[in-house]
C-alpha cells in the first residue's frame, strides 16, 4: 500500500501581531494613567486614601464605621490652568471691589462719623461688601417706617450698589431687648419688618430689579457687640447691605463709574 506524502508545516509568520497587541494595549494604558493624572483633584485623593486605608484595615480595628464618602459636587480637577485662570477673576473681582468702596467711602464721607457712633459703616471681606447703617439713624425706636432725613444717606448707598446688577441682601438686627414701641410682638417681627421697608425702597426708588433684591431678619441672633452697654446695643440695631462677589461676576464696569 502506498503511503500518503506527508505535508511540511509551514512556518506562521504572523506570530508578531500578538506581540504587537500587548504592546498596544500597554500603550493605551499609559496614556489612561496619564490622562487621569493629569486631572487630580487633592481632596478626592485624600479622601480615597482614607477609604483605602480603612478598607485595609491600615490603621485601628477597621470595618466599624463608615467609610468615608465623596462630598460635594463633581469637580473640574486640578488642572493648573483652570486654577489660575480662577485666581486671577477672582483678584481683578476683588480689585473692584475695592475699588467700589473707595467710591463708597468718598461719597458716604460726611455720614461716615457723623457722631460718637458711626452712621455708616463699609466692609470689604473676600467674596463679599457690606455696607452697615445704624438702625438709630434711620429708624424711631421700636417702628420700621424710615425717617425722611436718613433717605440721603439711603439713596448715597443705592446709588452705588443699584448699577452693580448683583443681588444685594438686606439684613436687619436688633439688641436683645424687647420692642420698644409694641407695635411689634418681638425682635423677629421687627428685624424683619425693618429689612423688608429698605428693600421696597431700593426697588421703588431706585429701580432695583426684584429678583435683586430680598430681605431677612436676624433678630439678635447675630451680634457684632456686647449688649450689656448702651453702645453695644446701639451697634448691634442696624441694617446691612451684604453683595456676595463670587469669581464669576463680572465687576469690571464698577472701576469705570463716574465719581459723584
Amino acid at each position: 500500500m502506498a503511503r500518503k506524502p506527508k505535508h511540511e508545516e509551514h512556518e506562521n509568520h504572523e506570530r508578531w501581531l500578538v506581540s504587537y497587541a500587548d504592546f498596544m494595549t500597554l500603550l493605551f494604558a499609559f496614556f489612561v494613567v496619564m490622562y487621569s493624572v493629569s486631572r487630580v483633584d487633592v481632596k478626592k485623593v485624600q479622601e480615597t486614601q482614607k477609604a483605602i486605608q480603612w478598607a485595609m484595615h491600615y490603621e485601628g480595628t477597621g470595618g466599624v464605621g463608615a467609610p468615608p464618602l465623596f462630598e460635594g459636587p463633581p469637580s473640574e480637577g486640578g488642572c493648573a490652568a483652570n486654577v489660575g485662570v480662577a485666581k486671577q477673576t477672582a483678584a481683578r473681582n476683588q480689585k473692584a471691589a475695592d475699588a467700589v468702596r473707595h467710591k463708597l467711602e468718598k461719597r458716604l464721607r460726611p455720614f461716615l462719623m457723623e457722631r460718637s457712633t458711626p452712621v455708616v459703616i463699609i466692609q470689604n471681606e473676600p467674596g463679599k461688601l457690606a455696607i452697615r447703617l445704624a438702625a438709630t439713624r434711620f429708624f424711631d425706636p421700636g417702628f420700621s417706617a424710615l425717617r425722611p432725613e436718613a433717605l440721603s444717606v439711603l439713596d448715597a448707598v443705592a446709588g452705588e450698589l443699584s448699577p452693580l446688577g448683583l443681588p444685594i441682601r438686606v439684613e436687619g438686627h436688633t439688641d436683645d431687648g424687647q420692642p420698644a414701641s409694641g407695635r411689634y410682638k418681638n425682635n423677629w417681627e421687627l428685624s424683619s419688618a425693618r429689612a423688608a421697608t429698605v428693600a421696597a425702597y431700593l426697588e421703588a426708588a431706585h429701580h432695583v430689579a426684584p429678583q435683586n433684591v430680598y430681605a431677612a431678619g436676624y433678630a439678635a441672633s447675630r451680634p457684632v457687640a456686647d449688649n450689656k452697654t448702651a453702645e453695644g446695643r446701639e451697634a448691634n440695631r442696624r441694617i446691612e447691605l451684604v453683595l456676595e462677589v463670587n469669581a464669576g461676576d463680572s465687576l469690571t464696569p464698577l472701576t469705570e463709574l463716574p465719581t459723584r
